[in-house]
């Protein structure tokens, strides 16, 4: 398959069709839950901005300027809709260090190069590389950043100042806890007392109130408890906007600098990616499944976080990351499209502009307090739970302690060595027995079977007895072809010396023997292999055996009962929990698949759907007659208004095909052709045929060349033409209008086995596996040629 190109639109001017209806101007509209989720979002944002900014030693509008540029630049290029972005607890640390080391302004220069960075790579597409990564590592990465953050603070709510390294915090620990300052002590335990038992408390009431956020809720008491009883304790200041700190040339030494910009880019881009697959996760979780949100794209989801950085940065910000606390209380707040982070922003600016004298009023320890139990959290007793049970233990401990001891760099490299290290052992870690059991031989063989294990398996395999009855028991889930070749050689040899080899899995069920007879035997009667025309035991050229011929003759009844059979015994058992999942829930499909009868199109195929996933039409053509012509015929009217209105499908294709017959019979059609049922129901296609014959269209393309011959050319027109019928429709027309339903057209190539993408320019362009992972959240328009 060829790599497709995404369509394209063109810059040339809208022609009105003639059976579309006029187009309405598309107006900026806002839903009810996109504002309230962005309220809830902004009131946790606020505290936690400042909160972080005062961590790093940062100027604390430096975290609202980070908040703002995260919600309106991220919230409107990010590829994840629902990902909060702003400044995050994971980068404290980085940012702390930097701004020791080179100063405010350097740190800034520092970011926007990070951000260019970040845009580098979302050009290259590597952003499904940071998902490569052992969870262990980035569990372990942000665990030690929570520590670090952790001990940093503790000085701050004891009423001192942090050191400039987690060891220095916990050596300094001692003569800080022999001078407590009472009051600054007093206002975080108030805070953190809050904040832990907001979430908790009882009965209706404490439903109701519990929708107000716990840190705005902490932040405000310990102000409110601050004022009134004139506690002289530390508080924010935040100079005048005139004053605030710019970006300049950055200073210092050269290798410093790029390892400042790969620190931050790393944990920027990995905790993004990261929290955008979890939003993705949560957002399917919901009861309506997510309907309406589209998944992340990733690579956009990082090119977002790149132009995020460069703009905060070059406003005096702080580093861009998406944030999992603000993302999940924007889903948990029902937040339906990209509008609710992007107004969060905006809440953001005015409060940095006209709540100056409500924000001075917020004890230095409240913040510090928050962001101290924000760190805590971010030692996640469910991340190392989930470790533990995957064996990876190690790793995290290991990433852990070098973020805390060295630094975020070198304790994720350490990491990464650790897992790579542990990754080896487990595959050279072979455990090879033998026994012998009611008369048989048994060969237990534990782990991966690669070459490092030939020798020892070869072995062992030649220790039994010529002759024997033997199980080979494989427990692991990896063979290579070293090993395949050594087990099939012998499996042979044995056979030939009169023994008998019976190779099973774990739980002992048989599997295939590796031997060259049993790898030449049928493959293709297994269930959920890809599609395949066949009848198994038939010869290659679709002829059974004449003996078997003579015993069962192949009609096709038969052929038919036999099907019907072998989806009983083989596929039934394993779709049977789907399907009745399907028929308690009902039918939820994302897309209306309009093609043509055609024997030799398998939408299931050429889509890789499965049950609930098309509500597909097949009619003679894949017509699209235009509404007032059917004649008697609404079958086809009927299923787009149940569709579009019913259903609430996100997009409608129209799939052609080459060697159409309906397109055959339309061109071969002659005035005086008898009016017989197939005739009247291909008078649908006409528009299609005058379409190809006007000169007001150019002929499409497929890939760069022009298409055989005018049927397939008619092929092309027509899935172009039948694209602006269904525009005719009022429902199609509404939905197109508000921007919930997206049309498309593709062409499949039988004899090619290929699907094309019919682009907004006048070519057609290969759809294949790849446009499927970067498929863009904006409708694609139909191609404009005939």
């Amino acid at each position: 398959m060829t790599l497709c190109t995404p369509a394209r639109t063109t810059n040339r001017p809208r022609v009105q069709r003639p059976h579309s209806p006029p187009e309405r101007p598309r107006r900026f509209r806002i839903a009810g839950a996109d504002l309230s989720a962005s309220v809830a979002v902004f009131l946790i944002a606020l505290p936690l901005s400042l909160g972080i900014a005062l961590a790093t030693g940062a100027p604390l509008q430096s975290g609202l300027v980070a908040a703002a540029v995260g919600g309106l630049v991220a919230g409107r290029f990010g590829g994840s809709p629902l990902q909060v972005s702003g400044p995050a607890a994971g980068l404290t640390v980085v940012t702390a260090e930097l701004i020791q080391l080179y100063g405010w302004r350097t740190t800034c220069a520092i970011t926007v190069l990070a951000g260019l960075t970040q845009l580098g790579l979302s050009a290259l597409r590597v952003a499904r590389s940071a998902l490569a990564v052992s969870p262990a590592i980035v569990h372990g990465m942000l665990a030690g950043i929570g520590v670090t953050i952790a001990l940093a603070q503790l000085h701050i709510v004891l009423g001192s100042t942090p050191q400039s390294s987690a060891v220095d915090n916990v050596l300094a620990l001692p003569a800080q806890l022999a001078h407590i300052h009472p009051a600054a002590l007093g206002i975080s335990a108030l805070t953190v007392a809050v904040l832990l038992c907001w979430p908790r408390l009882p009965g209706r009431a404490g439903k109701l109130v519990r929708k107000v956020p716990a840190a705005l809720v902490a932040v405000i008491g310990a102000t409110a408890v601050a004022a009134v009883a004139g506690l002289a304790v530390p508080r924010v200041d935040l100079p005048s906007w005139s004053s605030h700190a710019l970006p300049g040339l950055p200073e210092g030494p050269v290798l410093g600098i790029v390892a400042g910009v790969l620190t931050i880019t790393l944990v920027t881009s990995v905790q993004s990616l990261l929290s955008a697959v979890a939003v993705d996760k949560l957002v399917a979780a919901r009861p309506d499944g997510g309907r309406g949100v589209p998944r992340s794209a990733l690579d956009r989801e990082l090119a977002g976080q790149g132009a995020a950085n460069l703009v905060s940065g070059a406003l005096g910000g702080l580093p861009v990351a998406g944030v999992a606390v603000r993302s999940v209380a924007n889903v948990s707040a029902g937040a339906v499209s990209r509008s609710s982070t992007m107004l969060h922003g905006l809440w953001i600016v005015l409060a940095a502009l006209l709540l100056v004298p409500v924000l001075d009023l917020i004890p230095l320890a409240a913040l510090a307090a928050l962001v101290m139990v924000v760190g805590i959290q971010m030692v996640s007793i469910t991340h190392i739970r989930t470790v533990t049970r995957h064996r990876e233990v190690v790793v995290y401990v290991v990433t852990l302690s070098g973020v805390v001891l060295i630094g975020i760099l070198e304790g994720v490299a350490l990491g990464i060595g650790v897992a790579v290290s542990v990754a080896l052992h487990r595959l050279a870690r072979t455990r090879i027995t033998r026994e012998e059991r009611d008369g048989r031989q048994l060969l237990h063989v534990r782990g991966q079977l690669t070459f490092l294990a030939v020798p020892r398996l070869s072995r062992a395999l030649h220790q039994l007895p010529h002759g024997s009855d033997v199980v080979v028991e494989l427990d692991g889930s990896f063979m290579d072809h070293a090993a395949y070749e050594t087990l099939s050689d012998w499996t042979a040899g044995h056979l030939a010396h009169g023994g008998t080899v019976e190779t099973t899995g774990p739980s002992g069920t048989r599997i295939a023997d590796p031997t060259p007879s049993a790898a030449a035997a049928h493959t293709c009667c297994r269930p959920w292999t890809p599609w395949h025309n066949h009848q198994c035991g038939e010869q290659p050229d679709g002829r059974a055996d004449e003996a078997e011929a003579e015993e069962t003759p192949r009609t096709t009844g038969l052929k038919l009962a036999s099907g019907i059979g072998k989806f009983q015994r083989n596929t039934a058992p394993l779709v049977r929990d789907e399907l009745a999942r399907l028929a308690r829930e009902g039918q939820t499909p994302s897309q209306l698949f309009l093609t043509c009868a055609d024997s030799r199109l398998v939408t299931s195929m050429i889509t890789s759907s499965g049950p609930g996933d098309l509500f597909t039409v097949r009619n003679v053509g894949n017509l699209v007659p235009l509404p007032g012509e059917e004649s008697g015929d609404d079958s086809v009217a009927a299923a787009i208004e149940y569709a579009v209105e019913v259903l609430r499908v996100e997009s409608i294709t129209v799939c052609g095909h080459s060697g159409c017959g309906a397109m055959q019979a339309l061109l071969n059609a002659g005035p005086d052709d008898p009016p017989t049922p197939l005739r009247r129901w291909l008078r649908h296609g006409r528009p299609s045929l005058e379409r190809m014959a006007s000169r007001r269209h150019a002929w499409a393309r497929i890939s760069g060349r022009l298409p055989a011959d005018a049927v397939e050319q008619l092929c092309l027109t027509n899935v172009v033409q039948q694209l602006d019928h269904l525009r005719a429709y009022e429902p199609v027309a509404r939905r197109l209008a508000e921007g919930t339903l997206s049309l498309h057209g593709v062409y499949f190539h039988v004899g090619e086995a290929q699907a094309y993408l019919l682009s907004g320019t006048d070519e057609v362009h290969s759809y294949d596996d790849v446009f499927t992972q970067v498929m863009p959240t904006e409708p694609l328009e139909a191609a404009r040629a005939s």
